[in-house]
This record gives structure tokens, C-alpha cells and sequence, in this order.
């Protein structure tokens, strides 16, 4: 039988162990405050080390974090203590891209707080309830823009335009 690799939470914090975005798929964490106290010890036993140009791995609490630091940010996938070191860099890496592309390689805390929709948006396309869906930059960006794209033709609809197609189907209900 074959195992799907399985996310326990992605986590981007700042370089002061504070959220900026998190997503937990485990009910390992139950309260905010058990979530909290998470984020800020694995935060506090990463902190010295240099992961600024390849991905760390290191074992904490019997998960398996996989980390990468980004200027002031910093990017984590947690894992189960049997999954695949390997696979959970390969999601960190996907979720670090992603996030380079649609900051346009702005990669700050500030820049990434402007666009939290969009790293939001980017956690939903990486996993879903621990199961990772998408690591491929590329596309997870692509799905991202191309939702916002639809929403901003829609804005670009002059109301008089709105009005002109509302009164063509009027007319049309009408004459039926």
C-alpha cells in the first residue's frame, strides 16, 4: 500500500518567532496556545543556525522540521517523525518559490503582510488536510494569479457597461 506524504503544519513566522501566516492540518496542536508555544520553540531552536541558502532539517519533539530563512523570514514544514525528510524539503522549497513569485522576489515580512491574501491562497494550493496537493512553483503561482485576474475583470466592468448588458437582458426577458 502506498503512504501519501503527510504535512503536519507549514509555517511562515517572522524572524522574531511571530506568525505571519501559519496552516496546521494535525490535531497534534489542539489549542492556539499549545500552536503558539510551538512556533515560538521551534522558532527559538532554529534561530542560530544559518538556513539562508539550502533547507535545514532537524528533528524536534518527534516531528521532523524541515526549515529555510528568507531575509526576515522564515519558512517551516512539519512533519510526522516516519516521513520523508526529502519530500518535506521539496514542499518547503515549492512553498519558499511560490512565495518569491508573488512577492515578485520582494521576500520581506512587510511585502509578505501587503500580500497575505496571496500567501493564504498559497497555503490552500500547497496542502489540504496534510496531503500535499501541489509543490510545482510554477502552477501554485499560476492558480493564484489566474483567480485574481477573473476577479479584476470584473472590477474593470464600467458601471455603464453593467447597466448596457442589464438592459439587454431585460429587453430580451420582455420581448419573450
Amino acid at each position: 500500500m502506498e503512504m501519501i506524504p503527510l504535512v503536519k503544519n507549514i509555517l511562515l513566522l517572522d524572524s522574531d518567532g511571530k506568525r505571519v501566516a501559519v496552516k496546521y492540518f494535525s490535531e497534534d496542536w489542539p489549542t492556539n496556545q499549545a500552536k503558539l508555544a510551538f512556533e515560538k520553540s521551534v522558532s527559538s531552536k532554529t534561530k542560530k543556525t544559518n538556513a539562508r541558502t539550502e533547507a535545514e532539517v532537524t528533528m524536534f519533539d518527534n516531528y521532523i522540521v524541515v526549515y529555510k530563512f528568507v531575509q526576515d523570514l522564515h519558512f517551516f514544514v512539519t512533519g510526522g517523525d516516519n516521513e520523508n525528510e526529502l519530500i518535506l524539503a521539496v514542499v518547503l522549497q515549492g512553498f519558499v518559490d511560490a512565495v518569491a513569485l508573488l512577492l515578485r522576489n520582494n521576500v520581506d515580512k512587510t511585502t509578505a503582510l501587503e500580500n497575505l491574501d496571496l500567501i493564504l491562497l498559497c497555503l490552500d494550493e500547497l496542502a489540504d488536510g496534510g496531503n500535499v496537493l501541489e509543490v510545482d512553483p510554477n502552477v501554485i503561482a499560476g492558480k493564484i494569479a489566474s483567480n485574481g485576474s477573473d476577479a479584476s475583470a470584473f472590477n474593470e466592468q464600467s458601471i455603464a457597461q453593467a447597466l448596457a448588458t442589464a438592459r439587454e437582458h431585460f429587453t430580451r426577458s420582455i420581448l419573450k
